[in-house]
């Protein structure tokens, strides 16, 4: 049986717990203060309030599958984040450029897993556009998975102290 890091890295689910009630706070703020698919600026020609409710993943990814998407994500949710808690388990605290997007991820994961429990679908509010072009709307949750995501891709071409890795 392989030995876990003393201590490991499983103190950054601190991290995740703090991005989850983040997240879940702007989506009630939202749900509160906006009306349904109706933009309120923020900072004109860039940005926008903008309630709308995703039914499927990123970029609206099956959102009219019929419903049993919200399982599907659901449970994949639920896995990613066993998955990379696990990881975290096996990692020592000290090794940040691991357990950050590993954090970063699981909280996006949960953070919508909540709404995809709670209402059927996830609550979207963040809406980026230039021109007549429009981001997918996003939340918090979404940033932390983006984040985390982009981290375990640059921080996979340079080890520590900034050797390139590989041959």
């Amino acid at each position: 049986m392989m030995s876990l890091p003393k201590p490991n890295a499983l103190s950054w689910l601190g991290l995740s717990a703090l991005l989850i009630v983040a997240d879940q706070w702007s989506k009630a703020w939202a749900t509160a203060s906006l009306v349904y698919r109706q933009p309120v600026p923020v900072i004109d020609g860039f940005w926008n309030w903008t309630l709308v409710h995703n039914y499927g993943a990123a970029f609206s990814f099956l959102s009219d599958a019929g419903g049993w998407q919200r399982w599907f994500f659901s449970t994949l949710a639920v896995v990613i984040s066993g998955v990379l808690a696990v990881m975290l388990a096996r990692t020592s605290r000290s090794d940040w450029r691991t357990a950050l997007p590993f954090a970063l991820v699981i909280a996006g994961a949960l953070g919508n897993l909540v709404d995809r429990v709670r209402y059927g679908y996830v609550v979207d509010f963040v809406d980026w556009y230039a021109g007549s072009y429009h981001w997918p709307a996003f939340n918090v949750a979404d940033s932390a998975i983006v984040v985390g995501a982009v981290l375990l891709v640059l921080f996979s071409f340079k080890a520590p102290g900034g050797a390139e890795k590989g041959g």
